[in-house]
């Protein structure tokens, strides 16, 4: 429901009631992933999309029904259809499950508090769960800012309690998932399937080097949703105004400003200085870090001579193996911002475990649905889309 949150907090504050159809299950290859929503109001207004407009009509015709009916939460199931020139299916081959559900603003107001903190760019959470006991299907709660404090129930305190918990963990995560909580018979006996919306604080970029590749490189970051720091020890390079696209432009030594800045999970390294006396003792400390993603710039020489060099410093094979030198896929570029294609090109396979070869060689599902890397969506506003 996050890719429509902006859509979704003005009618929670104008107490709309709405209809919100919401990807719960994904087999095979299929547009959108879990979480992923569409919502109708009672003027017949719609937003978001389920499919990517496969199934979107019949979609929208249960969202009215649910909605006139005020009936409990209804399931359905969208595949393959070829044979029907009429038959409602998706045409990518995959399956989806669908559970559209009526929402009273009024009845939910812990709703109106998480959607404000996303549309604000702000970390929130809303656990919804979507099988288990038919009283609690649909039914949320909501986790505001790092998971420390929450809001609404699901029916018992032991039940929060094991929701949020899983929820928090998913938070922490920046993952929009399907998780399973309770089951234990000491703690929490109802067994609920739960579809936690995540909306974190955006993954990081640090880009070292203030060279016209990072530039480039800031700007396809800034696109794909990184907040990015461009950090170089040359003043005269290093500003502001050479790097509209970042975040912060940060003028100290990069190890050193590295050793002293938060990173994570979904943190992305990008070295573009190619220069011993930078990149030795960055990347002796990068490959030391459980970051997301390490690349650095160079030619096939110099990456030969970077990594001799950092053996000496005493970083591990196993830690080399870590390290994509020379950065980025090989598209031929040449350019500030071809390179930057390649380089985002590459991490994007990484975080998705992909093989970054032409769809065209290989075979089997084009979308996947096991993706848990740090690559964020747009954001709530950016990613609307109506029907």
């Amino acid at each position: 429901m996050l890719n429509i949150a902006d859509t979704l907090h003005g009618w929670c504050r104008q107490a709309r009631p709405f209809a919100l159809a919401t990807v719960i299950q994904v087999s095979g290859s299929a547009p959108l992933s879990p979480g992923t929503s569409l919502a109708v109001n009672a003027d017949g207004e719609a937003v978001g999309s389920v499919s990517g407009g496969c199934v979107e009509g019949a979609v929208y015709e249960l969202c009215t029904q649910v909605l006139q009916d005020d009936g409990p939460p209804a399931r359905a199931r969208f595949g393959y259809s070829d044979d029907d020139a009429f038959a409602v299916g998706l045409t990518c081959g995959g399956e989806i499950d669908v559970l559209v559900q009526r929402v009273e603003p009024t009845d939910q107001p812990h709703l109106t508090a998480a959607l404000d903190e996303v549309t604000h760019g702000r970390p929130a959470a809303v656990a919804q769960v979507v099988d288990g006991h038919e009283d609690l299907i649909g039914r949320t709660l909501s986790l505001l800012g790092d998971g420390s404090t929450y809001d609404g129930t699901l029916g018992s305190e032991n039940e929060d309690r094991a929701v949020v918990a899983r929820a928090r963990a998913h938070l922490r995560a920046g993952r929009t998932a399907v998780v399973d909580a309770g089951g234990d018979p000491d703690t929490c006996p109802a067994k609920l399937t739960v579809l936690v919306h995540v909306q974190a604080a955006p993954p990081r970029m640090l880009i070292f080097g203030a060279v016209d590749f990072a530039a480039a490189l800031s700007q396809a970051a800034s696109f794909l949703g990184y907040r990015v720091t461009v950090c170089d020890a040359r003043p005269v390079f290093a500003t502001a105004a050479r790097f509209p696209h970042a975040d912060e432009v940060v003028v100290d030594w990069p190890h050193r400003y590295l050793a002293a800045t938060d990173v994570d999970a979904r943190t992305v390294v990008c070295v573009l200085t190619h220069d011993p006396k930078f990149d030795i003792p960055l990347l002796t400390l990068a490959l030391s870090l459980p970051v997301a993603y390490i690349g650095a710039m160079g030619s096939r020489r110099t990456h030969e001579d970077r990594n001799r060099r950092l053996r000496e410093t005493g970083v591990t094979t196993a830690q080399l193996t870590r390290l994509n030198s020379p950065i980025g896929l090989d598209l031929g570029a040449h350019t500030p911002e071809e390179t930057a294609i390649s380089i985002t090109a590459e991490i994007i396979a990484h975080t998705h475990q992909a093989t970054g070869l032409p769809l065209s060689h290989g075979t089997g599902p084009i979308h996947r649905s096991d993706s848990t890397g740090p690559i964020p969506a747009r954001s709530a506003r950016s990613a609307r889309s109506a029907v």
